[in-house]
């Protein structure tokens, strides 16, 4: 019996809350289940009253969506919970307890967040369709008048737009979708989707969802369709599907049946006449240019003057009738001749062309062979190979620049160099493929792609029709499985099955025979597993692409005997944690392991002497071993991020143009920049110090038109060096967690960093003034454009003037302002800085002619952003300060009570945006609009949005000027 007495004192010892913790368990599951239920009921109940907004154009409050999430989270924490609970132990019971406890005060806290009585939504923004810049089309004006009354009338539906490839359908729909968009009173929303070949039920769903930002479509396919019908069904649209090349239902994707509604417009765009028949359209085709309006696009293009085309007008004409007036190949054999002017060459080209039109029937075919002439026009069998790689990618598939480059250069098509002169190359070839109009620019912001290029379905296909057997190109298919035995050609050299997430397993035991395979794009297949047979008849490969595969979490060892590998991409693997040995691998010049699970540097890797590419970037790669980066001493791009590395061996690798590594302290970045000798990279992110909890710049690709030169400082070291450790061509400069650091003057680090641009000062707990003039003047400030200030617990001001004394009964002070010391700033950022009560004051203002963005975040004791002294403005007029300001955000301002003292406002001829979100306190906005010619305010021309709220205390904020708030009041969209 001892042992009992034992345990229940062990059990009394740990006290009443955990006695109880393990008698109640199961009454409290009970508790966390039903109020789990009670929150589950709740976010159903918001989001129907979000679907009812929805309808109304309206969107959802950024904190209903955060509150969504942490009921997504709770809910996954039960759920661990419940499988704790089916296996507790005796011992264990207390804990689970006291967890389950914990939980139940989380989810009430939860639930009572989530009454939200000013509503879940805000109001959405006014524009009812994307604008797509084109051209206007040529002629096509009676196509174009015949559509537009079909979608402006009550009785036509749905309309087929039909015509062969490259006649201008897309052109002429991308028009009418810019005057569509202006038809708020018709339509409460425009689409543009393009579908293509390649599309299929679930994409065309996920393209649609993306377009109407709704989030979190579900996987199964009818779901989908419910829900995007639902958010549909009370609204009035047309909709513009481009491209489209098979029969499917309308309400199999989700779509209402148009014929049911007024409010409702299809529009295709299709090769197929048929396609749309079946579909119910009322078809409209497309013709061929007349010679007049073919005549008239030809000269645009071509950009020959008028005395030049006098004297080749009979060779011109004959030119342009042999483009029998599809604007695609008048465009592109236009680029082609842009700028030739000798008769001889003309004659010949037009030999070229009959000749080639003669040779073929088919229609198709015969199209391609009109655009092959601007192809075979490249002469450069290189140039001729960038632009057929550019098919690999798919249909309608916008693709970066830079990225672009970086294929060519691993196809070797650029020849050898510094990557800088190998990255003007492709630049190069990049304008002359445009300028033939064999490419066009195009942008997609949300991949993140801002300078990208696309090819037009037909000239892909046609860049295929060259490559004939030589490619096997499956791309963004929606592939399941490898493409079967019989579409293997044993001529193949380059294959891309790249953008097939479903793509998920390669058989075991498969070993497709390609001898003669240099190129192998699989990005982006959502691989698991690459059986060890796979490599083993690809003796000749050269580039192999596995990046994007985030669940791939090793490759096969087959791997090392590819030893003609120029290229091994595995960017974004991020479950990859074992890599082969390197050493067979000698032909490598660039492996690229960002964003990747791997815990220790490749074996082997120090035997790649022909490397010149290096990017490993690993949260579990820590540090790189001595001895290694001096034996590939011909790296031209070294990324590593915050891989720590030696000073003196990254300074030994004298062909570095590129570089993005870390140093542990101050004494290893001076070991580098001593044997550098000031000869510093073209472009460099470098951190200094510990390493530090949030990301810069360290773990993005480098871009050579945008070079990097930024330095970030974690060491306190730093106040110790002179300006020999910093490169003068420095332009960001950052400052992050320093104690001891107090402000930038006296920094013998920096006097010589003219070029610094970008300015970055973070948890550095003593720092009080950014700038003190009381101590000296600083000279790296005049010429900083963006300058970031976070969560400086201290800070009192961002500039200390100086301490006023009087001498012969003047105020005078001993550091005079300089009248430049922000001339060239645009962006101020301060966030989550306590204590600062005022942000400038008004002697500082001369300098800061050229501010264009402030934003102001969580400042508790901010009061006022620009202050004047009563000395300063008595007796005067109103003075106008910031004349260039767009952006003025005010966001968690609790004591801010002006913007700008009185006697002083602000000109909104530029303003673009205006946020004030929870400054209660603040009375008037000091912003002077422009004037009509009655003297009575008007918008600005640039004004996009004000953001405002709560709305109720935005309504009692008075204006300086009389009816301004009602002259804005179109551009309010309430926040909470």
């Amino acid at each position: 019996m001892d042992w009992v007495l034992s345990f229940v004192e062990v059990i009394r010892s740990f006290g009443a809350p955990y006695i109880n913790h393990h008698r109640k368990l199961e009454d409290y599951m009970n508790e966390l289940r039903g109020n789990v239920n009670s929150l589950n009921s709740r976010k159903r109940d918001l989001e129907l009253k979000m679907e009812a907004e929805d309808r109304c154009g309206k969107k959802m409050k950024k904190e209903v969506e955060n509150w969504v999430k942490d009921v997504e989270k709770v809910g996954n924490e039960v759920k661990n919970i419940e499988e704790k609970f089916l296996s507790v132990s005796f011992w264990s019971r207390g804990h689970l307890g006291s967890l389950v406890c914990q939980n139940i005060e989380k989810v009430n806290k939860i639930y009572q967040q989530g009454s939200f009585s000013d509503g879940v939504a805000v109001d959405g923004p006014p524009q009812i369709g994307l604008p797509l810049s084109t051209t206007n089309p040529e002629g096509q004006i009676d196509v174009r008048t015949r559509i537009w009354e079909y979608l402006m009338g009550d009785g036509v539906p749905m309309i087929g737009v039909c015509g062969m490839g490259g006649i201008g359908k897309t052109t002429l729909m991308k028009h009418i979708n810019d005057q569509l968009s202006k038809e708020t009173e018709k339509f409460d929303i425009v689409m543009w989707i393009t579908v293509s070949k390649e599309s299929n039920i679930f994409k065309l769903q996920k393209d649609i969802a993306e377009f109407l930002k709704l989030q979190s479509l579900p996987d199964n396919e009818l779901q989908r369709a419910a829900r995007l019908k639902n958010y549909l069904e009370g609204r009035r649209y047309a909709l513009i599907l481009d491209d489209v090349w098979e029969q499917f239902s309308l309400l199999d994707v989700g779509i209402p049946d148009p014929t049911l509604s007024m409010g409702r417009k299809v529009v295709l765009t299709s090769r197929l006449a048929d396609v749309c028949r079946c579909m119910d359209c009322v078809v409209v085709e497309v013709q061929p240019l007349s010679k007049n309006g073919s005549m008239n696009l030809f000269l645009n293009a071509v950009g020959l003057s008028v005395g030049q085309y006098q004297n080749l007008k009979d060779i011109i004409d004959k030119v342009v009738d042999q483009c029998r007036g599809l604007p695609l190949s008048i465009v592109t054999i236009a680029g082609s001749m842009k700028g030739v002017d000798d008769i001889c060459e003309w004659r010949n080209a037009l030999a070229e062309l009959e000749n080639r039109v003669k040779s073929v029937k088919e229609w198709d075919i015969k199209i391609f062979e009109q655009l092959k002439f601007s192809y075979d026009r490249l002469n450069d069998p290189n140039i001729k190979n960038c632009f057929l790689h550019c098919s690999l990618y798919p249909e309608d598939f916008v693709i970066a620049r830079h990225g672009l480059i970086e294929d060519w250069i691993d196809e070797g098509l650029l020849g050898l160099g510094t990557k800088e002169a190998m990255h003007d190359r492709g630049q190069s070839i990049l304008n002359k493929l445009e300028d033939f109009f064999l490419l066009e620019r195009a942008t997609s912001p949300s991949y993140g792609i801002h300078e990208g290029v696309k090819m037009h379905d037909v000239l892909r296909d046609m860049a295929l029709y060259i490559a004939g057997h030589q490619f096997m190109v499956k791309a963004g298919m929606q592939l399941k499985e490898l493409p079967s035995e019989q579409e293997w050609t044993v001529s193949v050299e380059k294959v891309s099955l790249m953008q097939n997430s479903k793509l998920i397993k390669i058989p075991p035991h498969i070993s497709p025979k390609w001898p003669h395979l240099s190129t192998l794009i699989l990005q982006n297949c959502g691989l698991k597993s690459i059986p060890e047979s796979f490599f083993k008849h690809m003796a000749g490969l050269k580039v192999l692409d596995l990046s994007d595969n985030h669940f791939l979490e090793y490759l096969p060892n087959s791997i090392s005997n590819l030893n003609t590998l120029n290229a091994l991409i595995l960017v974004g693997c991020w479950q990859l944690k074992y890599m082969p040995s390197l050493v067979e691998l000698t032909a490598l010049r660039k492996l690229n392991l960002l964003c990747t699970g791997i815990k220790k540097v490749p074996h082997g890797i120090e035997m790649l002497e022909n490397l010149r590419d290096l990017r490993m970037q690993s949260t579990a790669l820590k540090g790189v071993p001595v001895e290694i980066l001096p034996r590939i001493c011909h790296l031209q791009c070294l990324m590593i991020g915050k891989t720590l590395v030696k000073g003196e061996e990254v300074g030994q690798l004298r062909k570095l143009e590129w570089v993005s590594c870390s140093f542990s302290s101050m004494q290893e970045f001076k070991k580098y920049a001593e044997c550098t000798q000031g000869q510093w990279p073209t472009s460099f992110t470098f951190q200094v110090g510990p390493l530090v909890d949030w990301d810069t710049n360290l773990l993005f690709s480098p871009n050579f038109k945008k070079i990097e030169k930024e330095v970030m400082f974690t060491d306190s070291e730093i106040g110790k060096c002179d300006d020999r450790v910093v490169p003068h061509d420095l332009r960001s400069l950052t400052i992050a967690k320093i104690d001891d650091f107090k402000c930038l003057n006296n920094m013998p680090l920096f006097r010589k960093a003219t070029d610094l641009k970008k300015c970055q000062i973070r948890d550095c707990g003593r720092m009080k003034c950014v700038v003190d003039l009381s101590l000296s003047s600083c000279d790296i400030l005049h010429d900083i454009e963006v300058l970031y200030l976070c969560r400086l617990r201290n800070l009192r001001e961002v500039v200390r003037v100086g301490v006023r004394v009087a001498v012969e009964n003047e105020c005078t002070s001993h550091a005079p302002t300089p009248p430049a010391i922000f001339s060239s700033l645009r962006t101020l950022d301060l966030s989550c800085c306590s204590k600062i009560k005022k942000l400038f004051p008004v002697e500082l203002l001369q300098g800061l002619q050229n501010l264009e963005e402030i934003k102001v975040f969580e400042c508790e004791e901010m009061e006022e952003i620009i202050v004047a002294s009563e000395e300063n403005h008595k007796g005067e007029g109103t003075t106008f300060i910031l004349p260039k300001l767009k952006k003025l955000l005010l966001i968690e301002l609790p004591k801010l009570k002006s913007i700008c003292s009185a006697g002083l406002m602000i000109p909104a001829n530029s303003l673009q945006t205006l946020t004030i979100v929870r400054c209660p306190e603040l009375k008037r906005i000091p912003l002077s609009l422009p004037l009509v010619e009655n003297g009575k305010p008007s918008p600005p021309p640039s004004l996009q949005e004000i953001f405002v709220g709560p709305r109720a205390r935005w309504e009692s904020v008075e204006w300086d000027q009389p009816d301004a708030k009602d002259v804005v009041s179109p551009f309010v969209r309430y926040l909470i």
